[in-house]
């Protein structure tokens, strides 16, 4: 044990963070233990199973896992792996079932888990109780997004979202119902690159007027993202260390009018900003629709990335999938919903203007990082930020304020 907090301690200097962190093989699995079995992560989205027998597959680490709407509309998590002879059970990524059978040997298990049917039962002696699919250590959910442990100790979910709270809430409250739903089907995008680039580079505030030179020339002008080209000294966003590892770029302060953030203006939306004031009273819904969506890393596999969620899926130590879908709102028109549709269609689909420009720059920092390798420098700001009384840390947008935060709880977790 001490050898190995020795391992993570060498790689982590004064505000900087040694090249191996992306390339060592020994630490990803480290890492698939300590953050993705023994912490608590982002699994999926009630909306997404919104009927009885409705199921989602996904990747928690390197564990197939199924959500399922059990027949009494609860939200159930089982192992995606059939306790017999470990074949996969479901290979598609949702559909709908009364119980989930194998096609190796036939075994079938409830959306609990338990284990109701068993081909040719002669020959088995077994009390079925013991033979049942693998669950979580603990499931629990906040506004509908479902989180799980594998480790019986990790402690209550409130304790590990702590602030996050507030960014998982203040996503939902766009929602006139304070609803949202994650239904229009997902995109994935495979990186060559270790999967800590993608949470790092969600938040990074310094690189828009570089790596994306080319599209803020084109859009920047006549858009919200006007923002992103201003000088240092003119640009109000800032970035946050919200503690325990969520961080974000607060864009907030650079919002003049409602809806900015969505491109288009409250006259244009009237049956949208009506519903918000009936839903929260005239003054909060304003403040809401000023503020916008966050723009967060909830650690450490979640990105509330404004009118999108994301999941960071590691493949292996130089191979991550980020999967991403649109935020659609509940209770407004489809008119606003198709606008949120393509806004994210824009920043993150295949064919989109932000999106490719990030992958090109991770693939190539895994590159160069492949080699001897060496030290990264992650000082920027360090001394301009302010740690506020709440113990949050906010610093100019361009600062490394987040990137200090991820790898700051990132060691702490890892040392444990």
């Amino acid at each position: 044990m001490d050898g190995e907090r020795k391992n993570i301690r060498n790689r982590f200097g004064d505000d900087s963070v040694h090249s191996t962190i992306y390339t060592d093989r020994e630490l990803f699995d480290a890492e698939m233990k300590k953050l993705f079995y023994d912490g608590w992560v982002f699994v999926g989205h009630e909306s997404e199973v919104p009927k009885p027998n409705n199921y989602i597959t996904r990747m928690i680490g390197r564990e197939p896992v199924i959500m399922v709407r059990t027949r009494e509309g609860n939200i159930s998590v089982v192992s995606n792996r059939c306790a017999h002879r470990g074949n996969m059970l479901c290979h598609q990524h949702s559909g709908s079932s009364r119980s989930f059978s194998c096609e190796y040997h036939g075994w079938t298990f409830s959306h609990e888990g338990d284990l109701v049917g068993v081909p040719l039962p002669g020959g088995s002696h077994k009390d079925s109780s013991c033979l049942g699919l693998q669950k979580p250590a603990m499931q629990a959910g906040h506004r509908g997004f479902v989180f799980i442990t594998f480790n019986p100790d990790a402690g209550p979910l409130d304790d590990h979202l702590g602030k996050a709270k507030d960014l998982i809430d203040r996503s939902v409250s766009l929602s006139p119902t304070g609803k949202i739903k994650l239904s229009a089907g997902w995109l994935k995008q495979r990186f060559r690159c270790n999967w800590k680039m993608l949470p790092e580079n969600s938040t990074d505030g310094y690189h828009a007027p570089f790596t994306h030179a080319s599209f803020l020339r084109v859009f920047a002008p006549d858009s919200q993202y006007k923002m992103l080209s201003e000088s240092e000294d003119e640009r109000k966003s800032k970035t946050v260390d919200w503690g325990n590892g969520h961080v974000a770029l607060e864009h907030a302060p650079s919002y003049e009018e409602p809806l900015q953030w969505l491109g288009t203006t409250k006259e244009k939306v009237p049956d949208y900003v009506e519903s918000m004031k009936e839903a929260y009273g005239e003054e909060e819904a304003m403040r809401k629709l000023v503020d916008g969506p966050p723009h967060s890393t909830v650690f450490p596999n979640l990105f509330l990335g404004e009118m999108n969620i994301a999941i960071f899926e590691p493949v292996s130590v130089d191979e991550c999938v980020l999967w991403h879908t649109p935020m659609l709102l509940d209770g407004v028109s489809d008119k606003l919903n198709a606008r949120i549709l393509r806004q994210s269609q824009a920043a993150m689909g295949p064919a989109s203007f932000l999106l490719a420009d990030d992958a090109i720059i991770s693939e190539r920092q895994q590159v160069a990082t492949g080699g001897r390798g060496g030290w990264m420098d992650l000082s920027r700001g360090r001394k301009r930020e302010e740690k506020r009384e709440d113990g949050t840390i906010w610093g100019h947008i361009s600062d490394e304020t987040t990137n200090r935060g991820f790898w700051s709880h990132y060691r702490e977790v890892m040392q444990a």
